[in-house]
């Protein structure tokens, strides 16, 4: 009997002794930062008094707010990425006078590159740059042979890995120019693994994601079924990432410029978010709700954000 009861008592000592480290690990706080857009109800409103006292939850869990500052001065740089679909019918070359406007319109904080979707990776045509000329150097019409871009979420996890560029005090904006068909699964499928690893290494990356959508070539993406289902698989990218999607019904767009006006506005009215929230000790994408109003003006906010230790954060 006395080897049982201290064997008891052993057993007891090691659960307390163990627990506050248990307890401990769980409560590890971790940070995170997040692109958020407000847009006013109307375009030449200016927005009002935004609140800083606002909610939101990380992977269900109340989180703290740390930091919500505007970016929309010239000290806040963007780096934009146009990645433009290879298969796209080559009928989008008449959208290039409106594309060349855009980027001749950036404001001098603003460094643009094309890039085409090929075989699986995002293809430079130009770097980044904020000089209009050099960037529209890159501007040509694609191929058009169908399915060249091998699947436009493989290009866009290239991107995300390969980022043309180290400096992280930029905001990171993609356009994607494509119909969004899944070539590997044409169905739409909310749990594609390929959407799903894109808009994983998206948020890794930091990339908040746009898209116009322009059909590709080949048989088999003029069905609605295809359309369908591409342009949801799209609409899942840019929600998760804080982006927006443009589309006209089932059809190629007549003109690109009311979407890219409205990009313009977007890229003028976003906020950085820096966040804590309950950490594992290893970088973590998350799902994120935010709870924020503001009088007549929209509060666009990504699904997804990455969390990361504190420690990560400071870059120790």
């Amino acid at each position: 009997m006395k080897t049982i009861g201290l064997a008891l008592t052993l057993t007891a000592g090691t659960v307390l002794a163990t627990f506050p480290a248990f307890a401990q690990k769980n409560d590890q706080q971790g940070q995170g930062r997040a692109v958020v857009t407000i847009l006013p109800e109307h375009p030449k409103e200016n927005i009002g008094q935004v609140p800083k006292d606002f909610k939101l939850k990380v992977n269900g869990k109340e989180s703290s707010v740390l930091n919500f500052t505007a970016l929309q001065d010239s000290n806040s740089p963007v780096e934009l990425v146009l990645l433009m679909d290879s298969g796209s019918r080559t009928s989008l070359g008449t959208q290039f006078s409106e594309i060349e406007s855009f980027v001749k319109e950036m404001p001098p904080n603003t460094r643009i590159a094309i890039a085409y979707m090929e075989n699986g990776r995002a293809a430079f045509g130009s770097q980044l740059s904020s000089n209009a000329a050099d960037v529209l150097k890159g501007l040509h019409v694609s191929s058009g042979f169908p399915g060249s871009n091998a699947s436009p979420y493989f290009c866009l996890s290239d991107l995300a890995k390969n980022w043309p560029s180290h400096d992280r005090t930029a905001r990171r904006e993609v356009l994607m120019v494509t119909d969004g068909v899944d070539n590997y699964d044409r169905r739409y499928d909310p749990e594609d693994p390929y959407v799903d690893k894109a808009i994983n290494d998206s948020v890794r990356a930091g990339i908040v994601v746009y898209s116009i959508y322009w059909k590709d070539m080949g048989r088999a993406n003029n069905s609605w079924y295809e359309n369908n289902a591409g342009q949801n698989l799209l609409l899942m990218v840019t929600q998760a990432t804080g982006g927006n999607s443009y589309w006209q019904g089932m059809g190629n767009p007549v003109s690109f410029e009311p979407f890219l006006q409205d990009l313009r506005r977007r890229l003028n009215h976003q906020y950085e978010l820096t966040f804590s929230a309950p950490s594992n000790g290893k970088p973590e994408v998350a799902t994120m709700k935010i709870d924020l109003k503001v009088p007549s003006a929209k509060v666009e906010a990504p699904q997804k954000v990455l969390v990361t230790s504190a420690t990560s954060a400071r870059g120790e």
